[in-house]
This record gives C-alpha cells, sequence and structure tokens, in this order.
C-alpha cells in the first residue's frame, strides 16, 4: 500500500486523445523544471508584470491575435 503524504499534489493533463495529453503533460513538468530552477538560482527573481503577460498570451490568443497561424 501507498501512503501519500499531506501536501502531496499532482498536476493533471488532459487533451483531445492520450498523446496530446501526455504532451501536454511533460510541457508543464517542462516549465514547472525551468520555474524551480529560476527560483534556485535566483530566489529574488520575479513573475512578469501582468501588462508584459497579458501582451504575449493575447497576441496569439486574443481577437486580434497576429502570432502563430490563423
Amino acid at each position: 500500500m501507498v501512503k501519500l503524504k499531506a501536501k502531496s499534489y499532482k498536476p493533471f493533463a488532459w487533451g483531445p486523445n492520450a498523446r496530446k495529453a501526455a504532451e501536454y503533460a511533460l510541457a508543464l513538468e517542462i516549465c514547472a523544471e525551468m520555474a524551480l530552477k529560476t527560483i534556485t538560482l535566483n530566489p529574488a527573481s520575479v513573475s512578469l508584470p501582468e501588462a508584459l503577460h497579458e501582451k504575449h498570451f493575447l497576441r496569439k490568443h486574443g481577437k486580434a491575435a497576429y502570432y502563430g497561424q490563423p
């Protein structure tokens, strides 16, 4: 029997099929690893300003998206 720690949270990824769900889960793991390494190397690091985050999100997903294929 496996006992889970109290704070043993795991991410959940899904997609249109199992292969895509696994691809998304791997991308999530890579992002988490980069975040951990960033904090480890520089504990004083800060997140992007919300305006910059929104700008880059909307250039691909907004009404007037201009990044990626239509």
